[in-house]
């Protein structure tokens, strides 16, 4: 099995979390100077491997083999939430070019095609997934033109002429160019750390079904109106909040999650009864049936709420991301890897949050490598995860990406 340079990685994670350093995060949004100062940064270093580099027009930077045999892509998204952590994303994209520098030096290795991405925009700052949609052919140009960017309202064409973009052609998967795609990433939770386990082999991506239900009561007077004829819509709200949490664990699955983003109600004074409630509520879990079983029951609490309180209702299904699973293949070939470098420190589990490779997996055969994360900690400039498993998660991906190219998983 191919030794990477643990030292080598290291290095390059911590040179890359110097785009955009913050505390000991990052802070590098899609298309800001330290995001394409980091890509510009990846192609030089895919240049170097002796693959052919370029970034298409969408932001994602491409090193492919300079052979017709069919390559293994690896990689990850390299743009960070706000304010965020150094990990989220750049892992995968570092882990792969790890893993073509390790083949590339290794003779018996050297003809083994790795293939290397970094997708832009996966963390939605304009358009969720947008490399990865774009490299699948999922996404249009008109779509391109009515996104903005969702903290200052830029508009997408205008950042991409600004990055340097406009008129780039965007790459599309090719039929038969790869013969799968890996991914790593940091768990985002504390599965892992509980459970005392150092690789987490993912079977499925969750889908995400997300809900506006909006409340409409009457606005009255706080200080005139008798508790016995107000129709409120505030209530109405916090009422449907509750009693999902009393009745959602019923129909759900061993891993569903629902959260209650956001309540706004109007016009949102203390002395004025709400007239309007807004609530923005979603769920998650890695199986339709379930997801389906929560949408009938979430409609069914909704009217019956509604009733009780004296409202009107209406509820719109505003996100339908669809779960995926992983290949059970290269699942298997991940688990193999991990059971020799870690002989039973390796656990199979879905993945409770969105990534690229759920859209990658519609062309290609995919599968995700997991580490820990400590804490559970993700999306904060806290984020971290012990160099010992980062080492370790690198070595198990390389193991697997040798297996898989040499037919062991097929």
């Amino acid at each position: 099995m191919p030794k990477i340079n643990a030292e080598r990685l290291l290095s390059d994670l911590r040179r890359f979390a110097q785009f955009g350093a913050y505390r000991t995060g990052v802070h590098r949004p899609t298309f800001s100077q330290e995001d394409m100062d980091s890509r510009h940064w990846l192609a030089q270093q895919y240049d170097a491997v002796g693959l052919q580099a370029h970034i298409d027009g969408v932001g994602n930077v491409f090193g492919m083999p300079r052979t017709e045999r069919r390559s293994l892509l690896i990689g990850s998204h390299a743009e960070s939430q706000n304010y965020a952590g150094w990990l989220d994303g750049a892992l995968g994209v570092i882990y792969g070019l790890e893993i073509a520098r390790t083949f590339a030096g290794t003779q018996d290795r050297a003809g083994l095609p790795i293939a290397l991405v970094a997708w832009a925009d996966e963390e939605g700052h304009y358009v969720p997934m947008l490399g990865s949609r774009s490299y699948v052919g999922d996404i249009d140009e008109a779509e391109i033109d009515r996104a903005v960017n969702v903290d200052h309202g830029l508009p997408l064409r205008d950042a991409l002429r600004a990055a340097g973009l406009a008129g780039v052609p965007r790459s599309l998967a090719e039929p038969g160019r790869h013969i799968g795609y890996l991914e790593a990433h940091i768990e985002q939770g504390d599965v892992l750390e509980a459970s005392r386990k150092r690789i987490g082999v993912v079977t499925s991506i969750v889908g995400i079904w997300q809900y506006s239900i909006v409340f409409h009561g009457l606005q009255n007077h706080a200080g005139t109106t008798r508790m016995a004829i107000r129709r409120d819509a505030g209530l109405a709200a916090a009422k449907l909040a509750t009693t999902i949490a009393d009745c959602f664990p019923k129909a759900a699955g061993p891993r569903t999650v629902w959260t209650t983003g956001r309540i706004t109600l109007e016009p949102g004074a203390p002395n004025i009864i709400p007239g309007k409630a807004e609530m923005l509520f979603q769920f998650r879990d890695s199986e339709t049936l379930v997801l389906e079983r929560l949408d009938a029951l979430l409609r069914t609490l909704v009217e019956e709420v509604a009733i009780k309180i004296g409202c009107r209702a209406e509820i719109e299904r505003t996100e339908t991301g669809k779960p995926w699973h992983m290949d059970p293949a290269f699942q298997q070939a991940i688990e193999n890897a991990a059971a020799r470098q870690t002989p039973g420190a390796h656990m199979r589990m879905p993945s409770g949050a969105s990534h690229d490779a759920q859209v990658v997996a519609r062309k290609i055969r995919a599968a995700m490598l997991f580490v820990p994360s400590i804490g559970g900690i993700s999306h904060y400039w806290t984020e971290n995860t012990d160099d010992a498993d980062l080492i370790l998660g690198c070595q198990v991906l390389a193991d697997a990406a040798e297996m898989i190219l040499r037919g062991e998983s097929r």
